[in-house]
């Protein structure tokens, strides 16, 4: 008996896409509500944000907003931390928070039924925390202990030694997020409450909310809990500032750890940010080319032809103000000379232009890829309030999208000529004395050496 010949079926050519757009709330508290009714998504995703620049932290407390963060889950007036732990786990309720560069964030997922709970938690983490004397102490030894594991951590390691070396030391970029183990150990409780009291207020809030809202008075919801949320203080506002870089930023810090197997080279140098004035689309399409996958430049290189590492990575981290373009990843400890200087002909080569094979695949993947990476509610919710939070419009993802499907050789060309600028400040982690005079004779730039 013959097989049936089952005809190929059609492909149809991809449907062009955008980013959803939200209803827009004003709570009454003046806090702005960003509101996605996904069908289907019935965990649902709550972002909320407060503006808090982690420069406003004492110097001689650095880490402070992120232990303040950390107790915010830890018990309220309301609920002991026992407690709220309890309800947390019985409703099936994840909540979370931490700081970035200019705001303190709370993620909260729940079952679509347990909203409202949800809602009122969170509302009495971030409006009434007690901040314990013990669970402040607990969450001091808990990020000195982090703060040693990241210093076990080549890449933890090179990103901290890179900011250190990239920005001015008097800026706080330079200095790690979390603070130090001197400034993290000198925390008290009463920091913790002052940082809190100063703030975290509704004042300019937003909170964003996605998820299968049906049957959900959403609206009401949120007027009853985070719009009810009101301090005696006012948000300190966090305007945009640069974090200038430092004057002999262009230089290779190898960072010393005997006996190391493998070298963890980070390269990066400046780069523009999200409201660059011609446009954000070719950047993320420019990162694709040159090290986001493994068809990218630097891994046909590095990866597929030397073998050199599992995988190398560029990308843009953008900032308030200005971002970096970074490389970054790990090579056998013998092949670290030639990795930087093959890496350096990489980055060089930029300069001479893209190929249309080249654009295509990255526009092509960067858009064709984005109904996928957006199909949830977290990643709407966290999309939304990453626009929110960094104050671009929220047509910012769609608009794009958009602008990629139409860049072409030459817009890469300019843009990575006009926006990136390549004086490098290079760290490498591993044992520096196995390559430090080769990597000298690589004309890099200075050469100086750091213990781990």
């Amino acid at each position: 008996m013959s097989t049936p010949i089952v005809p190929r079926p059609e492909v149809a050519a991809p449907q062009e896409w955008s980013f959803p757009q939200p209803r827009e709330l004003t709570l009454p508290n003046g806090i702005a509500a960003l509101v996605h009714d996904v069908p289907g998504q019935y965990v649902i995703s709550v972002r909320l944000t407060v503006p808090a620049a982690l420069r406003f932290e004492p110097e001689a407390t650095e880490g402070v907003a992120w232990v303040m963060a950390r107790l915010l889950d830890e018990g309220t007036r309301t609920h002991t931390q026992r407690e709220l732990s309890e309800l947390l786990e019985r409703r099936g309720i994840a909540l979370g928070a931490g700081m970035s560069e200019a705001q303190l964030g709370l993620d909260l997922d729940v079952p679509q039924r347990f909203l409202g709970e949800a809602l009122e938690l969170l509302t009495e983490c971030v409006s009434e925390p007690t901040f314990e004397e013990s669970e402040v102490a607990r969450i001091v030894r808990t990020r000195l202990a982090e703060i040693e594991q990241e210093r076990a951590s080549a890449g933890r390691r090179a990103f901290k030694e890179w900011a250190a070396t990239y920005y001015d030391p008097s800026v706080r970029a330079a200095r790690a997020g979390g603070g130090t183990a001197q400034s993290v150990a000198a925390i008290t409780r009463a920091d913790v409450v002052d940082f809190h009291a100063q703030h975290v207020h509704p004042d300019g809030a937003t909170v964003v909310v996605a998820g299968d809202l049906t049957g959900v008075d959403v609206e009401a919801l949120l007027s009853s809990t985070l719009g009810g949320w009101t301090t005696s203080g006012r948000t300190q506002p966090v305007d945009r500032a640069p974090a200038p870089r430092a004057a002999d930023a262009a230089r290779v810090v190898l960072v010393d750890r005997p006996g190391s197997v493998q070298s963890e080279i980070l390269i990066g140098g400046p780069g523009p940010d999200r409201r660059v004035e011609s446009g954000w689309a070719p950047f993320p399409v420019l990162a694709y080319v040159m090290g986001g996958a493994p068809n990218a430049r630097i891994d046909q290189v590095l990866r597929e032809e030397k073998g050199y590492t599992y995988g190398i990575r560029s990308g843009f981290r953008p900032r308030q103000v200005g971002s970096a373009f970074t490389v970054a990843g790990s090579v056998r400890a013998d092949s670290t000379v030639e990795s930087l200087q093959l890496l350096g002909e990489i980055l060089g080569s930029a300069a001479e232009g893209f190929s249309e094979e080249e654009t295509r695949a990255g526009v092509d993947f960067m858009t064709l890829t984005a109904p996928g990476r957006y199909d949830t509610a977290d990643a709407i919710a966290d999309e939304t309030a990453g626009l929110a939070g960094d104050e671009l419009p929220l047509t910012f993802t769609s608009d794009t999208i958009a602008a990629m499907r139409r860049l072409t050789p030459a817009d890469l060309d300019a843009a990575w000529r006009q926006g990136v600028t390549p004086e490098w400040t290079i760290v490498v982690v591993g044992d520096a004395s196995l390559y430090r005079d080769e990597v000298a004779a690589l004309g890099l730039g200075p050469v100086s050496v750091v213990p781990n």
